[in-house]
């Protein structure tokens, strides 16, 4: 299930691919455990072509996937101090919707005022 991890002023936590199969296992106990892994194995690959092919992904109520252009920019080497020139790249983003932020922040302020 899931596990929180880090310090508890971090409030993290993580759920990895293997336990969200297993959390819909759990509530779908006719599909087979194969059947779930594929199709949650699917979802992402097919996220991930979309992403690819420069596609938006926008899942209603829970939000929105899409490229963001990341500008070539000086950087500076930590270790040595060397001032580098980073390439420009395109990196994924999600937006969560409405629902989403909703639901999760009055999820995170009743665990706070308990």
């Amino acid at each position: 299930m899931l596990e929180w991890r880090g310090t508890a002023d971090e409030r993290l936590c993580y759920m990895t691919r293997s336990e969200l199969i297993d959390i819909l296992a759990m509530k779908q106990p006719h599909v087979s455990i194969k059947h779930i892994e594929q199709g949650v194995k699917n979802i992402f690959e097919q996220m991930a072509v979309a992403l690819e092919n420069g596609l938006r992904i926008e899942i209603r109520g829970f939000g929105s996937f899409a490229l963001r252009h990341r500008p070539s920019r000086t950087a500076r080497n930590p270790k040595t101090g060397e001032y580098v020139m980073t390439e420009e790249k395109f990196a994924p983003h999600f937006k969560p919707g409405k629902e989403l932020r909703e639901r999760v922040n009055e999820s995170v302020m009743s665990k706070e005022e308990n």
